[in-house]
């Protein structure tokens, strides 16, 4: 039977999406260098969550990066800095990148693969939670990534809406909440519902259906 060109589970993206498909275009459009392959592959052999951005989801990150022309961006959840990597190759000269990060092991395994990437002096990791950083850094920025703990996205997307330029980009990962994100139950979907709900308010938005949604937005 001919598979038909467009239906209601293609345009949602729920179709044509095998695990043959989409490796074939990571390797295609999103392929690993030395140095993201080090950050990409940490997370296993460093005793840390493998819960970093996809390949194509890093790409993403970077172009979008190059192409408002960021020199200032934020990101708040480090891990082991393949995102930071992405971001950072991405910015203007003379660019930097702040990344926020929890956890002193994870910086450091970021640090140490940031430096192997050459970027040390694009990229400063910053430890400790992401609401206690995040006031320490003065706007405006131009780009805010935000994947660290979901309990606190409405807060974190509140300071990217007072320090973005008008223009300037919010990204936020997981913005599906692992698919749980009307759960009435989950505290963390009810934040990340708000995220949505107060960046639409704040920014033009749009949810990208990349695995567990991006969220993606600019500021008005």
């Amino acid at each position: 039977m001919e598979v038909p060109l467009a239906d209601d589970d293609s345009r949602s993206g729920l179709r044509y999406t095998d695990p043959a498909l989409l490796g074939w275009l990571d390797d295609l459009h999103a392929g690993l260098d030395p140095a993201l392959r080090q950050a990409f592959e940490a997370p296993g052999q460093q005793g840390m969550p493998a819960i970093q951005v996809g390949r194509s989801e890093g790409r993403l990150l970077s172009l979008l990066t190059r192409l408002i022309g960021a020199t200032k961006a934020v990101e708040v959840g480090t891990l082991a800095g393949f995102s930071a990597i992405h971001i950072a190759r991405g910015l203007a000269p003379g660019g930097h990148l702040w990344s926020i990060e929890y956890d002193p092991h994870h910086a450091e395994v970021a640090r140490a693969n940031i430096a192997a990437a050459g970027l040390s002096d694009r990229v400063t990791v910053l430890v400790g939670a992401g609401q206690d950083v995040l006031p320490t850094l003065a706007g405006p920025v131009d780009l805010v990534f935000i994947d660290a703990d979901k309990e606190g996205y409405d807060a974190y997307g509140r300071w990217a809406a007072a320090n973005l330029r008008p223009g300037g980009l919010l990204l936020a990962d997981n913005a599906n909440y692992f698919g749980k994100l009307l759960d009435p139950e989950r505290a963390g979907a009810a934040a990340v519902r708000r995220l949505h709900e107060e960046a639409r308010d704040a920014f033009d938005t749009v949810c990208v259906p990349t695995p567990d949604g991006l969220l993606l937005g600019i500021r008005r």
